[in-house]
């Protein structure tokens, strides 16, 4: 079993990295787990406050639970993993049953600056893309996909996104096995990580073979 985690700045193409990865292997092979998905669900804060939070700290996870659903996965249970609504900031009532498979990729921006986390992967990837890029991604993704206006995510883009990722996003990268530059349609970083990925698989299924 091979976890991985995939790493770096919003709008950097980590997330775009880590779902071509999980096609590339196939469903029976992979699954995605995105931190953001384990956002503290805070229902008891009115709206206004809720949309006041800093959500690039890694206070802002519950990260407790996603390290214990990882070392679930590990031992070969199943996990229900929560769901998010971005436009309350609450999680919803819906879950996602994941079972374990032989690939477990875990993608969000602060994945590598969680020591509890990184010491559960095995393969650390930090995508780096120019920051004028990834800020005009967020921009695009925060109004077509979470109904924010351009005045809040710029608000919001200079007071806690970009500090959160001088201080914690970017030192991360130190940690990186792997950085793919030029963002997540990086064919060439794409291909040589999923075929050693497929090297692990194939090596650990004849270790199997030759045991039993």
């Amino acid at each position: 079993m091979l976890f991985i985690g995939v790493a770096g700045g919003t709008g950097s193409g980590k997330t775009t990295l880590a779902k071509s990865l999980c096609n590339q292997l196939g469903e029976d092979t992979a699954v995605l787990i995105p931190y953001d998905s384990y956002y503290k669900h805070l229902p008891h804060l009115t709206f206004q406050e809720r949309s006041r939070l800093n959500y690039d700290h890694p206070d802002a996870f519950e990260t407790e639970l996603l390290v214990s659903h990882l070392k679930a996965l590990r031992a070969g249970k199943a996990i229900e993993m929560p769901t998010y609504d971005f436009t309350t900031h609450l999680r919803t009532v819906q879950t996602i049953s994941i079972g374990p498979r032989p690939v477990t990729i875990v993608e969000g921006i602060l994945v590598l600056a969680e020591a509890s986390l990184r010491e559960l992967l095995d393969i650390k990837v930090y995508v780096d893309t120019d920051a004028d890029v990834r800020v005009l991604r967020r921009m695009l993704r925060d109004i077509a996909e979470r109904g924010r206006t351009l005045e809040s995510v710029c608000e919001q883009y200079l007071e806690t996104v970009k500090p959160m990722h001088d201080a914690f996003v970017e030192p991360s990268k130190r940690y990186a096995d792997i950085i793919i530059p030029r963002g997540g349609h990086n064919a060439v970083a794409l291909g040589i990580l999923s075929s050693r990925i497929n090297e692990f698989l194939a090596e650990a299924e004849a270790a199997t073979t030759e045991e039993s």
